[in-house]
């Protein structure tokens, strides 16, 4: 069974950064296309950045140029490191992948449980 554990969340003051990580575990042949999504309380989830397995990216415009995602396909792990916070970045932060699974046909998507980030002003 895959899972998708989050880590690196917490409470942080306006400015200051946090580093995500997402490490995926289980039987897998190949994960592809990993990112982080975001849903802040009374909003629905919404899409932050993305990473393929040959390190294309792609940056939501509201964290484009103080966001930057990474991975290390080696310990199948995904990273967000966020830089100058701001209170509207709160939010429980969901890392997903698209897995193919050894030796069954497909790709599925993998969601992990979240992890809180709270920015004070």
């Amino acid at each position: 069974q895959v899972q998708l554990v989050e880590s690196g969340g917490g409470l942080v003051q306006a400015g200051g950064s946090l580093r995500l990580s997402c490490a995926a575990s289980g039987i897998m042949s190949r994960i592809n296309t990993m990112g982080w999504y975001r849903q802040a309380p009374g909003r629905q989830r919404e899409f932050v950045a993305t990473i393929s397995s040959g390190g294309n990216t792609n940056y939501a415009d509201s964290v484009a140029g103080r966001s930057a995602i990474t991975r290390d396909n080696a310990k199948n792990t995904v990273y967000l490191q966020m830089n100058s916070l701001k209170p509207e970045d709160t939010a429980v932060y969901y890392c997903a992948a698209k897995i193919i699974l050894l030796g069954i046909p497909g790709e599925y998507d993998y969601w992990g449980q979240g992890t809180q980030v709270t920015v004070s002003s």
